[in-house]
């Protein structure tokens, strides 16, 4: 009962007070006014709750009336976005007044007003109080005053300095909060992470878009760094915030390495940044917080490494194939003693190896399928009298190259002393690949139709280059036969990179 009576106590006090006050809701509408405030309208309450402030007084004629009614919103939306108290030292506003002929016109009025949030028991702004004073007859006298032949120090008094200091005091920080803005703008919409962490436990209280897309957009404001960013704990970096705060030293980051969970629930993920931890001062010189600000250089980082991986590639490539052609010249020259020859052959093995390189180079080295070696470097002897029978079989850079050499090996002497050699001769060239452990591909090139073949009384450049690529290189067997119908090989090869490493 006593806190009725006091509530009644309030409300008749807020009614019979002689100051104009009104409340508004948090979209702009009356909920309630006192009678003073009703007297210095010109307006009951039926014409006011319930509608909106800026629908029932519009800004009236001129630029001036506009401008001062966006600054009256603006002070609304203030309260409304800090919950705190707002003033305005002077605003010109003009009421809509009806005539005895029944015209509305406009009166200009001048007023100081005050914004107060009132909150519920849960804290929730619920209204604003709007306190205001009415200096219209304070600022009429002022202009009449400057307007006169004459003015004494007494009318400069009331009528001059109080009101120019107030407009320029409004002016200033209405100035203020233009350029508070512009620079709040500024650093959300920085291309780079940036955050503000205020005391030793490093709270956030502040931080741009940036920052909150690298961190997943989680709740940070308010927290200390270890508590909102749980996953960064053993990574070296709050020991080196704890070092900026206690030392006043900056420290820059480069190319730094952190596990960061970017997904909300998201395993962490690896990132790469640049960044500097500026130590922030008060006017002591103290240092209350740290500026933190950097960039994301994850992709350019990863550029980096693939560059040195291709690098590394192509210089291991260069040397196996340098490795390649002086093997194949040393065992050239050995069974070609006569220059010309020597040079024909030599040639036509160099080839061999560019064709290959063409595939390979099509394909940015990724590698190449069977098919395509095989076609590559028979397709010179007609694709009628080479049959080509298999699955596709996808071939690494070095086994492409391996492969390439021995089928220009066995085409060649199919062509000179082989199946090829002979119009009525043909090669038949069969594979397939078995799903063991370790997958291994099998190849039988086989020739018919053509002249009687004999075992050679010894071995050629070419046989023992194929036996070389294939156990050396590929890992693999091969088994060379001389039925009397013909030349047969049979390559047994593990696709599996690692046995082949291995072997």
């Amino acid at each position: 009962m006593k806190a009725l009576d006091q509530a009644i106590d309030l409300a008749a006090a807020f009614e019979a007070s002689p100051n104009p006050y009104m409340l508004l809701t948090p979209d702009l509408r009356y909920a309630g006014m006192n009678a003073a405030y009703l007297t210095a309208v010109g307006m009951t309450r039926d014409q006011l709750v319930g509608r909106g402030i800026f629908e029932v007084f519009d800004a009236g004629p001129g630029d001036d009336a506009a401008e001062n009614s966006r600054q009256l919103r603006r002070s609304f939306e203030k309260v409304l976005a800090t919950g705190e108290q707002d003033h305005l030292a002077l605003i010109h506003y003009a009421l809509p007044v009806t005539g005895a002929d029944g015209v509305v016109v406009h009166e200009d009025r001048y007023w100081s007003a005050t914004h107060t949030p009132l909150r519920d028991a849960s804290g929730t702004l619920v209204l604003i109080l709007q306190h205001t004073t009415d200096i219209t007859e304070l600022e009429n006298l002022r202009r009449e005053r400057a307007a006169g032949p004459e003015s004494s120090a007494l009318d400069l008094i009331l009528g001059g300095n109080v009101i120019h200091r107030a407009r320029a005091v409004q002016e200033d920080n209405r100035r203020l909060e233009l350029e508070r803005n512009r620079l709040v703008e500024m650093f959300m919409q920085a291309p780079g992470f940036v955050a503000i962490l205020s005391g030793p436990d490093h709270v956030f209280e502040m931080h741009n878009s940036a920052y909150g897309q690298l961190l997943g957009h989680r709740d940070l404001l308010g927290k200390a760094a270890r508590e909102a960013l749980p996953e960064v704990v053993g990574q070296g970096f709050f020991e080196l915030l704890d070092t900026v705060f206690a030392t006043g030293e900056p420290f820059e980051g480069r190319n730094s390495r952190i596990e960061l969970q970017r997904r909300p629930s998201g395993p962490p993920e690896v990132a790469w940044l640049d960044f500097i931890y500026q130590p922030v001062r008060d006017d002591d010189g103290k240092v209350v917080g740290i500026f933190v600000q950097g960039h994301e250089v994850t992709q350019t980082v990863l550029a980096g490494e693939r560059q040195k991986l291709m690098i590394d590639e192509l210089n291991h490539r260069v040397k196996n194939t340098l490795a390649t052609v002086q093997s194949i010249a040393m065992q050239t020259a050995r069974s070609h003693p006569d220059p010309r020859t020597f040079a024909d052959s030599f040639q036509q093995r160099l080839l061999a190896l560019s064709h290959t390189h063409d595939l390979l180079t099509r394909s940015h080295w990724e590698g190449a399928d069977l098919r395509d070696v095989l076609e590559h470097e028979t397709s010179a002897h007609g694709p009628s009298r080479i049959v080509l029978n298999g699955p596709p079989v996808a071939l690494d850079p070095a086994s492409a190259l391996s492969f390439g050499m021995i089928f220009h090996e066995l085409a060649t002497n199919a062509a000179k002393y082989g199946a090829l050699s002979s119009p009525e001769g043909r090669v038949l060239v069969d594979w397939s690949v078995a799903n063991q452990t370790r997958r291994t591909l099998s190849v039988t090139w086989r020739e018919t139709g053509g002249q009687t073949v004999v075992p050679p009384d010894r071995r050629g450049f070419g046989s023992r280059m194929i036996e070389r690529n294939v156990r050396h290189d590929l890992a693999g067997e091969v088994k060379l036969g001389y039925p009397g119908d013909g030349f047969i090989a049979e390559l047994s090869v593990p696709l599996d990179r690692d046995a082949q490493h291995d072997g």
